[in-house]
């Protein structure tokens, strides 16, 4: 099922990827630019900005006040590691947390299981592999905190 609100203004060019089984939903006056792909549920608040090119998988809540630079990946997808023949093993998707007023620079990575915290910020080209608390800047690869925000 897809649900946008009706002010949201969706680029012709967004692939939303779901069924009777998933749920995205698209909040008010919430904007996605060019080349998108959404696949399965997915939650994207109020007042968001996505730019182009951003690739969001299952099991993902954006929050609120979000924004989110182009070429950003928001990957769920992880497996459980098998035996020696295959380690790759069972596939599942561990949810990701984005908070209300948070900034994701473009060409970041978030993997599966991460929270970031809301009023934090995701320098460009990060890899974000551990929850981030509230009011922070990480950066890198992997993502560390740099600096602390006011509230």
């Amino acid at each position: 099922m897809l649900n946008i609100a009706d002010d949201a203004d969706i680029d012709a060019q967004v692939v939303f990827n779901h069924s009777d089984r998933v749920t995205i939903t698209v909040g008010a006056n919430t904007r996605i630019y060019r080349g998108s792909e959404f696949t399965g549920d997915i939650l994207v608040g109020s007042d968001v900005f996505i730019n182009r090119d951003c690739y969001v998988r299952p099991n993902t809540t954006i929050g609120d006040r979000v924004n989110i630079g182009p070429f950003v990946r928001l990957v769920t997808d992880t497996h459980d590691v098998g035996p020696h023949e295959r380690r790759a093993g069972t596939v599942r998707h561990d949810a990701i947390v984005i908070g209300d007023g948070s900034w994701i620079g473009a060409s970041s990575t978030v993997l599966a299981g991460v929270r970031i915290g809301a009023g934090s910020v995701v320098a460009a080209g990060s890899v974000v592999t551990d929850d981030v608390p509230d009011d922070v800047v990480v950066a890198g690869v992997p993502a560390k905190i740099v600096k602390r925000l006011a509230r």
